[in-house]
Order: C-alpha cells, then structure tokens, then sequence
C-alpha cells in the first residue's frame, strides 16, 4: 500500500488524482486564490469548488496563473441546491464555467439531492437536474458527472431514470464516520467515493486515539486521516490556507497503517460528523 497509484480510474475510464485540494469556506479573493495556487505549487492538480463556497472567480485566476498545464489540472465544481432542474442547471453550469475561465470541466456534482417531500418530486427533480448533467456531458463540456452526498435511495432513484451512472459521490468521510451504507453501495456500483471533510473539518485533531495512531507512524493526525481514506479506497479532499499544512496533507505515500489499525480506526463509534443529513437539510 506504500505505493498507492497516484490516479484512480472511473467507471468512464478518465483517470482522477487519489487526493485533491478542498476549498470549502476559503474566502474569495486574494485567501483562495493564493491558497489554490499554493496547492498547485505543492503538487495537488485535484482542485475541489462548488458554487456556493463563492470562490470560483478565485480558483479560476490561480489556475490561469498557474505554471502547470491546464490539461494536466482536475477540476471540480458543484450545482447549488436553487439551480436543479434541466434549465437552470444548463445556465448555472455556464456561469461556473465563465467564473472559473475554463472552456471544459473535469468533473460537475450535483451538491446536494433534493430530498423533501413525496419520493416522486424530489426524484422526479433529481432526474431532471441530471438529465442536464447528461446533456453538458454529451456536448463535451464535461469530462465525467457524479453526485455529492447522496445515499442509496437517492442513488437508486436517479439510476431508475439514468442513461449515465453517476461516476463519483463525494460524501462526508472520516475517522467515526465511514457512512457504510453508502460506502458500500458505492463500491458494488463502481462509483467512486470523494471524502469531504476528511479532517472533520479539524474535529480528528484532537482525538487521543487518533493521536496515539498517529504518533506510532510518527506523522500526524492530518496525515493519519488522510492516509486511512486513502486505504479506504476513496479520494480524501483535505482544505488548509497554510502552506506548510498545504504540503503535509500531501506527504502520505511514505508509510501505511497495517491492517490491524486500519480495523480498529474502522471501528471507532461515530462522532465529529457535521450532522448534515441529506434527507433533512433545509439548504
């Protein structure tokens, strides 16, 4: 597991990077932007933004800046929950990809699945919403389309309607909370997991079991939980504006957690989650 490939493979055979750079709740303007443009420098070219983190105009300038090659740069965004439906999709889609001053998309997410209410709306609106993902897709103006903090019935509904599988859900993923359920599901449809906050948007600092684990490898505990997202096959998305901790969050090839550990950190109860739940958010 030392030599963990630095690409994954999705079900449409585009190859994504194993770790990308989060920019949830980093301020547009000069903080995001120079924090992409320290990621890019320190070796991420997994850039992760969604509409609502208000930060694309950033993340599109650092990449414009940026010395490495657009072709050899993956970038995601994410529809916002007031843009679903086939239209506004369409629109929203071109206004991120105006912010960002890119002619072509990585990989497009829908945030988050309409839930509330009767199963027939908020289905009926999610397959509606990703019709549009489809067509963008068809056009060529993205390169791959998936979903973000979706669970199994979500999942299931949409494929019901789907000509395309989504090919990544990226969903809330760290030390005492693994979601099986949805993790489970994911990897018998062949769907590729994205750990959102794979630090616990810093809660798995503080851990004494994390700690004690991390200290055993002599890394830290940013590193450990990294790392154990990694030998959980899926993609973490770890977020700092410090560039020191920017290329710590990197520094995860040399080492592996053995199995044993792996089991027992599988094992912790759930705790440090967001609470979000994709069936009751109200944004």
């Amino acid at each position: 597991m030392t030599n963990i490939e630095k690409t994954r493979t999705l079900a449409n055979n585009l190859t994504i990077p194993t770790i990308g750079f989060g920019t949830w709740k980093i301020e547009e303007g000069e903080t995001a932007e120079r924090s992409v443009h320290e990621a890019i420098k320190a070796g991420y070219t997994l850039i992760d933004t969604a509409t609502i983190y208000g930060n694309e105009a950033s993340v599109g300038r650092a990449i414009k800046q940026s010395d490495v090659p657009r072709e050899n740069l993956f970038i995601t965004t994410k529809l916002w929950n007031s843009e679903r439906g086939y239209d506004k999709t369409l629109r929203a889609f071109e206004d991120s990809l105006k912010l960002l001053q890119l002619d072509v998309l990585d990989l497009y997410l829908i945030h988050w699945p309409a839930a509330r209410g009767p199963k027939e709306e908020w289905a009926k609106t999610n397959a509606q919403t990703w019709r549009a993902f489809e067509t963008l897709y068809k056009d060529g103006l993205i390169k791959a389309i998936g979903v973000s903090n979706f669970k199994p019935h979500h999942l299931t509904a949409l494929m019901e309607q789907a000509e395309i599988k989504p090919m990544v859900n990226q969903i809330e993923f760290h030390p005492g909370f693994r979601q099986e359920a949805t993790y489970d599901f994911c990897k018998k449809e062949n769907i590729i997991i994205e750990a959102w906050a794979p630090l616990g948007t810093g809660r798995m600092l503080k851990n004494e079991t994390l700690e004690a684990f991390a200290k055993k490898y002599g890394k830290s505990v940013a590193q450990l939980c990294i790392r154990w997202c990694l030998q959980n096959e899926t993609i973490p998305l770890p977020k700092s504006v410090h560039e020191q901790r920017i290329r710590e969050n990197l520094a995860v090839f040399d080492f592996e957690i053995s199995e044993d550990d792996m089991a027992l950190i599988n094992s912790m109860p759930d705790f440090g989650s967001s609470g979000a739940d994709p069936d009751t958010v109200t944004f």
